[in-house]
């Protein structure tokens, strides 16, 4: 990380492959051991095989070890207590595994976040900061820091004009291999933006479908200005129960910074 090669095979191959032949041979001498052994091997492994970065295998960690170390204790419960039976439960949570396996078995997929900031500025101000367009801005949100969730690097857009777009680019370039989201002004009225997303070739584009944004402002008083941004979103993960508050928690964080690119902070 220090000579700017985070995202080289060493990280997602290297490191992996080492901690996942350190794990193998150390001993485990109880079945939650093994289990937990076993478990974050696949986990390391995953990350080559799917090519996932490190924040998608942080993400799903909690998940995974609750899974695999509740259907241990169960099945570990059931065998105590009616032996040859103890695989009966494991079908049982199997059927919670069919969630988003396909279109029709999702649960509210649709999602979406609102973030209020009152400015201290009158709404002609703001209307220029909106006008302006969003600047790359470092990451204030601790979480996202902590994550490492990837950031646009570059941004371009700089007009409310209904058709205008906006781009959000990722790693170096407007074409990286991180690609960009582009959004298309579609309404602009007195107190009201709105813009939809016509493309996304992003490297978040996996986790989140981004569909649509809404700025409204209003005055308070003469010195201070009520914002609200509000973001519509396609949630790409399940299972639902996990991953749905995850994200909310995420994406209220990215509203924010979106926020914070245009300096209304």
């Amino acid at each position: 990380m220090r000579t700017g090669r985070a995202d080289s095979a060493l990280l997602f191959v290297g490191l992996p492959a080492l901690l996942a032949a350190a794990l193998a041979v150390s001993p485990a001498r109880t079945t939650h051991g093994r289990v937990f052994r076993l478990t974050t091997i696949f986990l390391l492994l995953a990350a080559v095989a799917l090519h996932e970065g490190a924040i998608c295998v942080v993400l799903a960690a909690p998940l995974v070890y609750l899974v695999a170390h509740g259907t241990t204790a169960l099945v570990r419960w059931c065998a105590r207590s009616s032996g040859m039976y103890a695989v009966l439960p494991v079908p049982l949570l199997l059927l919670v595994a069919v969630e988003g396996s396909s279109g029709a078995l999702r649960i509210s997929p649709d999602q979406s976040v609102q973030v209020i900031r009152v400015v201290a500025m009158p709404v002609d101000g703001v209307v220029s900061r909106l006008a302006a367009g969003p600047q790359p801005t470092s990451v204030r949100s601790v979480p996202l820091r902590m994550l490492g969730v990837p950031m646009p690097e570059h941004v371009h857009g700089d007009t409310l004009n209904p058709g205008g777009k906006w781009t959000f680019a990722y790693h170096g370039t407007s074409h990286g291999p991180g690609g960009q989201i582009v959004a298309e002004v579609r309404t602009t009225e007195p107190g009201h933006l709105s813009f939809a997303f016509v493309e996304d070739s992003s490297i978040t584009a996996r986790w989140v479908t981004w569909q649509q944004a809404d700025v409204r402002w209003r005055a308070i008083d003469a010195k201070h200005t009520e914002v609200r941004l509000t973001v519509h979103y396609l949630r790409r993960l399940d299972p639902s129960w996990y991953f749905g508050p995850l994200q909310d928690a995420l994406m209220h964080q990215g509203v924010g910074h979106l926020l914070d690119t245009m300096a209304l902070t």
